[in-house]
């Protein structure tokens, strides 16, 4: 290994190794305005040689169309990728910009056909639900995800956005090997339940958004004002208006710890996210998306910043004091379930 390539971890007991970052790819096709896609597959490219091997996607992420994308490079580089993609939000024909959560065998096994087809791939490394349909027990969905794994078509499970009783009920099922959930400066609820039960299980946590959707990097200020129309973060509530202003005041102790490290103010967040194994001892691999093999670079750089005790204090209360929920409908996380 290279001074520049970045470290390796376990996903879960029996799990693949993977770098211990990995890469968010949902905003190659989806979710944050314009797209380009010469300069993603050269991020997708840049971040592997840098030893970035777990992928992340979903079907729901542009209708398919960010697998569609991914599936040249991973066929390119089968051998040294991981890749990681999700079923359970169901567009419905007739509106596209709906979602409707469904965890029945028939949807799934419909679904991870149209993902193996769209991946070109003949398994899938993880297959994660997305988001529970509390109608469907989940003893019941993991069940049929366990078929998935006996039939080849899946070789390990995870779970996204569950809470701590729902993991444990799922592993008396199948072995899950990663549970992914948003995990941040500003979005630490899951710190209650769901890591305790993930360490005791010896599920690994991937954690989404360890940027706060860029916000912690101070790439845009106010989402309304700073975003483009069709950007999905205009409709989170904590980045806009007077939550947007007070949260943004909140940056202060992370540029302060970024100067001391003469690093970045993403690098001191994903830097304190990585932190987050040895503080709850339990491995963490973040998922930061990017577009840019710059961008990748930098995020990269930050498995070498080690945080001090005295740093690590002076972030500590910034998630308590942050305006506004993750989603504007929290009943799909699992901070509003536990």
């Amino acid at each position: 290994m290279t001074d520049s390539t970045i470290p390796t971890a376990r996903l879960g007991d029996g799990g693949p190794e993977v770098g211990v970052q990995g890469l968010g790819c949902m905003g190659m096709s989806f979710a944050y305005g314009p797209t380009d896609a010469d300069a993603s597959r050269a991020t997708l490219e840049r971040a592997l040689e840098l030893g970035v091997t777990l992928y992340d996607t979903a079907d729901a992420y542009g209708a398919g169309e960010n697998e569609r994308f991914l599936a040249p490079f991973v066929k390119a580089h089968r051998d040294e990728v991981v890749i990681a993609t999700k079923f359970a939000l169901s567009i419905p024909p007739d509106d596209p910009t709906k979602r409707i959560i469904r965890n029945d065998e028939p949807y799934i096994r419909q679904a991870v056909e149209a993902s193996l087809r769209r991946l070109d791939v003949d398994v899938i490394d993880l297959y994660y639900m997305h988001r529970r349909d509390v109608n469907v027990p989940i003893e019941e969905t993991v069940a049929v995800m366990a078929d998935l794994v006996r039939e080849g078509k899946v070789k390990h499970l995870g779970l996204s956005e569950v809470t701590g009783g729902e993991l444990r009920a799922a592993q008396a099922v199948h072995p899950i090997a990663a549970v992914q959930s948003e995990w941040s400066l500003f979005s630490r609820d899951i710190e209650a339940g769901v890591v305790p039960a993930a360490r005791e299980l010896g599920a690994a946590l991937v954690a989404y958004s360890p940027l706060g959707r860029g916000f912690l990097t101070g790439s845009f200020a106010d989402a309304e004002q700073d975003l483009t129309a069709g950007d999905f973060r205009r409709q989170q509530p904590r980045f806009t208006g007077d939550n947007a202003a007070a949260n943004a005041a909140l940056l202060a102790p992370v540029r302060t710890v970024a100067e001391a490290h003469g690093a970045t103010p993403g690098q001191i967040a994903l830097a304190w996210a990585q932190q987050r194994a040895q503080v709850h001892g339990l491995p963490v691999i973040p998922i930061p998306g990017t577009r840019k093999p710059t961008r990748v670079e930098e995020n990269t750089g930050a498995t070498r910043i080690v945080l001090t005790q005295d740093e690590l204090s002076l972030l500590e209360p910034i998630a308590g004091k942050v305006a506004g929920d993750r989603y504007a409908d929290m009943t799909f996380t699992s901070a509003g379930r536990e």
